[in-house]
């Protein structure tokens, strides 16, 4: 679990040459979301990416190390953004028109690995937010923003008071969300200048959003919740019909397919109809091999 979450949390870079395959990946039950991309060059090819040509053809060619692309960050969300992992080959044609011919360019890709089943809660400024898990779940954090985005917020909409519309977050959001509400069952916080420091200019409205997922963690429970009490030979507790732990374990099951159908009401109504017409089919063979003994 450990190891799983650090790959989450974790951001990934990658870079690819002309001519060369980029290969994204995240780990099992994530999916990968590109942070930033960039096509071109802005350092020469002796620092990265030389130049596939003779040295003598490169030297007639006056190298450009101003040249990128605006449509790599499109490009990069049509081929990876939300898939476990994507692979292609690097070159000009695949970012349409080519800004510096005659210049071997680069590919960077920034990108983080987003659960496939997240949450995400905001909070205006000076509220406190709330953040919890079922039983046997902790918190996972996978992004904190405190300040203004560009886009705003829904929940908590910008007042204009003659001030223009800046973006500001605070840098230490992520890293104070983690050390507060990291593998705990539930955590609150106030989204306030006291506990995140402020980074924007004085009279600008703020917020907290926070993208966090809740998963299974065993290895984070005491151990007498995971191990069963040792019954001594001579205690009344040796004496209980086993029914009972039956009766329990079946209790638990039934709780457990409750709590399923409750957070995934779909997939529970499709296996539903996919048993009904697989009943209906195994009924309708036998009907068929019952009538067919009965001819011959």
């Amino acid at each position: 679990f450990i190891g799983y979450i650090s790959q989450v949390l974790k951001n990934y870079t990658d870079h690819a040459c002309d001519g060369e395959y980029v290969s994204l990946r995240c780990p099992h039950r994530t999916t990968i979301s590109i942070q930033s991309s960039f096509y071109g060059r802005i350092v020469p090819s002796h620092q990265l990416c030389p130049s596939r040509y003779p040295h003598s053809y490169a030297t007639l060619i006056k190298e450009d190390v101003a040249c990128s692309v605006g449509t790599s960050l499109q490009k990069m969300l049509d081929e990876c953004q939300d898939r476990r992992s994507c692979q292609f080959l690097v070159n000009s044609r695949l970012f349409g028109t080519d800004p510096c011919p005659g210049t071997g360019k680069y590919l960077l890709v920034w990108y983080k690995c987003r659960p496939n089943e997240y949450k995400s809660k905001v909070a205006c400024e000076d509220d406190k937010l709330r953040l919890s898990c079922k039983k046997s779940m902790v918190i996972a954090i996978y992004s904190a923003i405190f300040g203004r985005t560009q886009g705003g917020s829904l929940e908590c909409p910008y007042q204009n008071l003659g001030m223009p519309m800046i973006e500001c977050q605070s840098a230490t959001a992520l890293q104070l969300m983690i050390k507060r509400c990291h593998g705990k069952r539930s955590c609150s916080i106030y989204a306030s200048t006291y506990e995140f420091g402020d980074p924007c200019y004085p009279g600008i409205q703020k917020h907290l959003n926070v993208i966090y997922t809740c998963d299974s963690t065993p290895l984070l429970l005491p151990v007498d919740e995971t191990q069963p009490p040792a019954l001594s030979s001579g205690s009344s507790s040796s004496m209980e019909p086993v029914g009972v732990g039956t009766e329990m374990a079946l209790l638990s099951n039934i709780l457990a397919a409750y709590a399923f159908i409750t957070e995934n009401p779909e997939r529970a109504a499709l296996y539903f109809v996919s048993g009904v017409c697989i009943g209906l089919v195994l009924t309708l063979l036998a009907l068929v091999l019952r009538v067919s003994c009965r001819t011959d």
